[in-house]
C-alpha cells in the first residue's frame, strides 16, 4: 500500500511517498512544493493543487495524510496555510483517496513516542524507520515523511473500526 504525506504551506509544501508492506517501511520520493513569494495567491496555490495532483498520478496512493493546522500567532500565515491544506484535500478528494489529517503532536507521539519531541528527533526517527542513509531534507519533507509513518501507524485502528 501506498501513502502520501503532506505538510502543507504555501512558500513550501512537503511531501512524501512511503510505501508500506507488512511492518517495513519504503520511502518511494520526497521533497518540497515550492512557490515564489512574489506570486499571487491564486497562483500559488494552482501549484500546490497541480503538483499534489502530479504526485497522486505518478504513485497511485490509496490514503493521503496531512498535517494538521498548527495555529499560531500569525494569522495572515496560518489563513494561508489553511488554504493550501483546501487545495491539497481537493486533490486528494478528486482522486478517490482516503484522507486523514494528523496534528503535529500526533506525529510526533507516533514516530518518537513523546509529542513534545524535537524536530531532530522525528527526523533521526523517519531515517531509522525507512531506513534511510541520511536524515531526510528538508524539514518539510521529513515532516511529510513523518505524517506519512504516523498514518502507516494509526492505519489499523481506522481499518478494526471501519475508517476506511
Amino acid at each position: 500500500m501506498i501513502i502520501l504525506g503532506i505538510d502543507p504551506g504555501t512558500a513550501i509544501c512537503g511531501y512524501g511517498i512511503i510505501k508500506v508492506t507488512g511492518n517495513k517501511f519504503t520511502a518511494l520520493e520526497y521533497g518540497c512544493i515550492y512557490t515564489d513569494a512574489d506570486w499571487r495567491l491564486e497562483k500559488r496555490l494552482q501549484k500546490i493543487y497541480l503538483n499534489t495532483l502530479e504526485l497522486i498520478e505518478k504513485f497511485q496512493p490509496v490514503d493521503l495524510a496531512v498535517e494538521e493546522l498548527f495555529f499560531n500567532k500569525n494569522t495572515r500565515t496560518a489563513l494561508s496555510v489553511g488554504q493550501a491544506r483546501g487545495v491539497i484535500l481537493l486533490a486528494g478528494a478528486q482522486k478517490g483517496l482516503n484522507i486523514r489529517e494528523y496534528t503535529p503532536l500526533e506525529v510526533k507521539q507516533a514516530i518518537v513516542g513523546y509529542g513534545r519531541a524535537q524536530k531532530l528527533q522525528v527526523q533521526h526517527m523517519v531515517k531509522t524507520f525507512l531506513n534511510l542513509k541520511e536524515l531526510p531534507r528538508p524539514d518539510d519533507a521529513a515532516d511529510a515523511l513523518a505524517v506519512a509513518i504516523c498514518h502507516a501507524h494509526f492505519r489499523q485502528t481506522f481499518l478494526r473500526s471501519s475508517w476506511l
